[in-house]
């Protein structure tokens, strides 16, 4: 049975994913913070050269959708493990619909407009 509010309806898919998000997230620092530590008294036209090149906005993107997939699953299973009605009741059901539904507008709402920063120029 798949899991109707999962990322990929299975726990070790989700798993999967997180760690490799979390990789991409990882190089994605590395690759800026090493920029900004080799280039040391920058301006804005430089980061923009930097940012705007067809590498940076793919790994943006990537580290983009990274960020949302990691989220959503990490999110996930916070919801999925405390609130829950042994934990706070009968409302617990209701509240978790209401945090899973504002979680997945917030990433959708952030991916949509990372993707424009990046890609709209």
């Amino acid at each position: 049975m798949k899991s109707a509010t999962g990322f990929s309806g299975s726990g070790s898919r989700d798993w999967f994913i997180q760690r490799v998000s979390a990789v991409v997230l990882a190089v994605y620092t590395v690759v800026v913070f090493g920029w900004v530590l080799l280039n040391g008294g920058f301006n804005f036209e430089q980061w923009y050269g930097f940012m705007m090149t067809l590498p940076m906005k793919i790994l943006s993107l990537l580290a983009v959708l990274s960020l949302v997939a990691h989220a959503w699953i990490g999110m996930w299973q916070v919801f999925t493990d405390y609130v829950t009605t042994r934990q706070m009741g009968p409302s617990a059901s209701g509240l978790r619909l209401v945090l899973t539904s504002a979680v997945i507008i917030a990433v959708f709402a952030y991916a949509i407009w990372a993707i424009q920063i990046f890609w709209a120029n």
